[in-house]
């Protein structure tokens, strides 16, 4: 155990004075470490470093930087420990999908590190289905395929993944490698490269207005977004899943830029047309919406397709209010309303009543995480 005098003397030095251009008389200083902090950075190094003494010069990007944020996040972990009397999971590894793995291993209160190099250790312990962003259907079909831990997963050749999986099982994927395949955000996000809205429903269906129905909400659902955003589209891509996780869908592309869903469902339904096929029974519709640039950037054409989708704008000005007080999908295209109504025969669509008994000051699309576990007699 490292003393505070030899902890001073091997974290706490002085900042050489430097600027951009290097090491300089007049440039930026500071007092180096803190003595709290070189102690958590002195007991976490060998989180990162297994050879901490006798380590080998190597060509690789700053891993200091990374036993650096191990100490910070343990300095931060203890620091809510103690001040709000709570217990916290914290989780740090290379990509998002390995950090949630990380920041469930120690639950309910623990540090948990995983180097990339050791993730194959963490991953043969873990299910496929408890990997962040996989879910029982999905689980299902995995496993069918011989797949049951997450490292089986992650064995997989990549050709082998795009070929049965959507794009996000691939990030997933790419993520459990160590790659940045989910981009982290750090507040509210403006710069899209592009919006997708996609939604399950059960039980699935054959019948092609429901279908459709589910379609049509999602693409509202993403102008929604659109809007918001202040954004407009010029291609969208619609795909339909089926009961045994079979895609189809097709590209489509707008002659103006558009955010309403008007100028989007009538391409939309003969898309759809093309695409569903009686008798097979969908579970999933999804609409991704591309080539987005800032709405009302678009110049006038020949055929006033931009006059009218500014008129249609102006009303959907008016949508977007009304939905701001009275809560979304207050009003919504007819072509959605099988989607708007709750389907018939299926006890999985019979609300929990932790869905119908709301806490006060909660609302139906914001309430606090927790379950219901019934009222005090």
């Amino acid at each position: 155990v490292a003393s505070d005098q030899q902890l001073r003397l091997w974290y706490c030095f002085p900042e050489v004075r430097q600027n951009w251009l290097g090491f300089s008389v007049s440039g930026n200083g500071g007092s180096g470490l803190g003595i709290d902090f070189a102690r958590v950075l002195h007991a976490n190094l060998h989180h990162i470093f297994h050879d901490f003494g006798a380590e080998r010069i190597t060509k690789g990007s700053h891993l200091e930087k990374v036993c650096l944020i191990a100490a910070i996040a343990t300095a931060i972990k203890h620091d809510l420990d103690t001040e709000l009397g709570m217990t916290f999971s914290v989780g740090l590894a290379p990509s998002k999908v390995l950090a949630k793995v990380a920041s469930k291993w120690a639950k309910p209160s623990g540090l948990t590190i995983i180097p990339g190099n050791r993730a194959h250790e963490f991953l043969a312990q873990i299910p496929a289905g408890k990997l962040w962003g996989i879910g029982p259907q999905t689980t299902a079909l995995l496993q069918k395929h011989g797949v049951q831990s997450a490292y089986d997963f992650a064995r997989k050749d990549e050709a082998w993944v795009t070929e049965r999986f959507s794009k996000p099982y691939h990030e997933i994927w790419r993520e459990l490698h160590g790659e940045v395949a989910i981009e982290l955000s750090y507040g509210e996000k403006h710069d899209y490269q592009s919006i997708s809205k996609t939604r399950t429903f059960s039980p699935g269906s054959s019948d092609s207005e429901i279908v459709f129905a589910q379609l049509s909400k999602n693409i509202e659902n993403a102008c929604i977004k659109l809007r918001r955003h202040g954004l407009a589209t010029r291609v969208v891509y619609v795909f339909l899943k089926t009961q045994d996780f079979r895609y189809v869908g097709c590209e489509i592309k707008l002659t103006a830029p558009a955010s309403v869903p008007q100028a989007i469902l009538p391409l939309a339904r003969d898309a759809f047309r093309a695409l569903h096929r009686p008798g097979v029974v969908y579970r999933a519709t999804g609409a991704v919406l591309s080539k987005l640039q800032a709405a009302g950037s678009a110049q006038l054409d020949l055929f006033g397709d931009i006059v009218k989708l500014e008129k249609m704008s102006k009303v959907y000005a008016a949508v977007d209010a009304m939905s701001e007080k009275y809560g979304k999908h207050t009003i919504f295209l007819a072509s959605s309303l099988p989607a708007m109504t709750k389907p018939q025969g299926s006890d999985r669509n019979k609300p929990v009543e932790r869905m119908t008994t709301l806490f006060k000051g909660e609302t139906k699309r914001r309430r606090v995480g927790i379950p219901m576990l019934g009222e005090a007699k």
